[in-house]
């Protein structure tokens, strides 16, 4: 899996003119699955992400957690991270099928909410309008498969 996480002061999902999701300060994650991905990698991601600590404290340091400053998150699925860039038109067959992405997208979203998390999203395969105000900016990249 792949995740684009990025620290925001407020993110929204619009589908079709109608705002389906709204978050205040917490995380956009944008989302991508691999053919090969399992429950593992979904389990360990939202482990990694719910965990960071990048938010600051009193002194100004990146030391408190998405808990520690009552955060929620933003899920939007990505097969696009899978992009395959040898030429000027991406390819995409990198990504994992929607048979195998989406039950592990549903699967990492689960894992934050278990985790004690609000978790709003998107919808997965549809055409979205995602909107943030990133706040840093902060943007974090996560590969499954370099742990």
């Amino acid at each position: 899996m792949k995740a684009v996480v990025t620290r925001v002061r407020e993110a929204s999902v619009t589908i079709g003119g109608e705002c389906r999701g709204k978050i205040g300060n917490g995380f956009l994650v944008l989302l991508g699955v691999g053919p090969d991905d399992t429950e593992r990698e979904a389990d360990w991601l939202a482990d990694k992400v719910c965990g960071l600590r990048v938010f600051e404290d009193e002194a100004g340091k990146m030391n408190l957690s998405l808990a520690a400053v009552g955060g929620a998150l933003m899920v939007v699925s990505q097969f696009t991270l899978y992009a395959d860039l040898k030429s000027r038109r991406p390819g995409f067959s990198k990504a994992a099928k929607p048979g195998v992405a989406e039950p592990l997208y549903e699967r990492f979203m689960e894992a934050c909410r278990a985790l004690g998390f609000t978790v709003e999203h998107g919808e997965f395969g549809a055409d979205m309008q995602v909107a943030s105000v990133n706040d840093g900016p902060v943007t974090l990249l996560f590969d499954t498969d370099g742990k």
